[in-house]
């Protein structure tokens, strides 16, 4: 499994925001199908929200990539 790793300098970032800034898709409507196909799961649950907030500590799976989102 590919570890990223991503630092939060704010309270929280939007799900859609994070798989874009990390480089996983190119754009946050991109990112938005993402989340609505359904592969992308919050700390080990299917999220469907496209703008659920994600927090310092949180952890975001996509396929084979973890994304630790952590405090700057």
């Amino acid at each position: 499994m590919q570890k990223v790793s991503f630092e939060l300098n704010g309270e929280f970032v939007e799900l859609n925001q994070l798989l874009k800034l990390v480089g996983l898709c190119d754009s946050g409507g991109a990112g938005k199908m993402m989340v609505a196909s359904g592969d992308v799961k919050v700390d080990g649950k299917q999220e469907l929200r496209k703008t659920a907030k994600i927090r310092a500590g949180q952890q975001v799976t996509v396929g084979d990539i973890r994304i630790s989102v952590d405090p700057v």
